[in-house]
């Protein structure tokens, strides 16, 4: 009875602004489960981004705009991510039974020794975990330090296309909560290993119960992958991009392109699943989710899952959801594992946050 009268979180629109396409996902909740009601995905023309600094305004900002267009919806209220080298997740012990006033005050005397920035240009924030069993009498606090350049580039561009951030999120745990909230095949008691690949990151992000518990960002991407087909076969970037996402680009990349940068994405996806291993002490995973951008190349998940022996699924945070009838649905197939991170980022609106 309680939950009939509990009050409806307003929808948030997940924005992922990636260095090369801005994807937005609009879901709401109901008694029978989620409903996508709307999905866009546009490129950004030109380079417009140096790692994650942004550099040309002009070309993110118009593909902003294009996004908020395809929606076609009044939604104001969005959800953004950063991530990078700029953004410094770490959990640290502290005391129990402060306030949040004496936690915060405590919280940036920890963060000044960890953050290679003056305090000052950074944004900081901090979610209690619950006790740490590592520290007795302790509870574990996960701080999040991001650069304000980072953080304020992101939310001007995201008010000039109208609109209204109310959240900022970091990718790697927007990942984590939209494979919490949309992924259903996996063994409950075991951890869920999710590894991202987007134009310049390679991350990872391991799930269990609910928690993210371990997450790691690599410098390797897709960008490689499409400089080399660009070179080889004489074809303007962009083009190259398009072609790849319509599954439009004559074959012949395959026999001489993929197999070199796969193998290059094996070697990178081994290091990664190593520093997860030793770091957490933990066993190699049976089985890989994939998001981002390669796992909507189905001859490179081929590949992978042959060369390391184990299982990839590309992760289609939609597949369980209700889709409406106003959205193109064949479009949505092909590029879901690509808005896995702007799934998460809307899944905010599920639980309540503060500012």
């Amino acid at each position: 009875m309680k939950s009939l009268f509990k009050k409806k979180l307003p929808p948030i629109v997940g924005l992922d602004i990636g260095t090369r396409q801005i994807k937005a996902v609009w879901i709401e909740q109901s008694s029978d489960g989620f409903v996508l009601q709307g999905y866009a995905c546009e490129s950004i023309s030109k380079t417009a981004f140096s790692e994650r600094d942004i550099k040309d305004y002009e070309a993110v900002s118009l593909a902003l705009k294009k996004v908020r267009s395809s929606l076609k919806t009044k939604l104001k209220h969005a959800c953004v991510a950063v991530a990078g080298s700029s953004v410094i997740n770490k959990v640290v012990h502290m005391s129990p039974e402060q306030n949040d006033h004496e936690l915060e005050s405590q919280i940036e005397i920890e963060a000044d020794s960890l953050i290679p920035y003056p305090i000052e240009e950074v944004y900081l924030d901090f979610e209690e975990l619950g006790p740490s069993e590592a520290y007795a009498g302790k509870i574990n606090v996960l701080l999040t330090a991001a650069h304000k350049e980072l953080v304020d580039s992101r939310l001007l561009l995201a008010r000039e296309a109208n609109f209204e951030p109310k959240v900022v999120d970091v990718e790697n745990f927007a990942l984590g909560n939209a494979i919490d909230y949309f992924y259903t095949s996996g063994a409950q008691d075991q951890p869920i290993c999710c590894i991202n690949i987007g134009a310049s990151l390679l991350q990872v992000c391991v799930v269990h119960h609910g928690e993210v518990v371990y997450n790691k960002e690599h410098g390797f991407g897709l960008n490689q992958l499409i400089n080399d087909i660009s070179a080889i076969h004489m074809i303007e970037r962009d083009d190259v991009e398009r072609q790849l996402l319509e599954g439009t680009l004559s074959e012949q990349w395959k026999d001489d392109t993929l197999p070199l940068f796969a193998a290059n994405l094996q070697q990178n996806i081994n290091r990664a699943l190593q520093m997860y291993m030793s770091t957490l002490h933990a066993e190699r995973p049976a089985k890989l989710l994939m998001t981002g951008g390669a796992a909507t190349i189905t001859p490179l998940i081929d590949i992978l899952q042959q060369d390391l022996a184990l299982d990839i699924e590309a992760f289609n945070p939609f597949s369980t959801m209700k889709i409406s009838d106003k959205l193109d649905a064949a479009r949505l197939t092909r590029i879901a594992p690509q808005l896995a991170i702007a799934a998460g980022l809307a899944s905010r609106s599920f639980t309540t946050w503060h500012m």
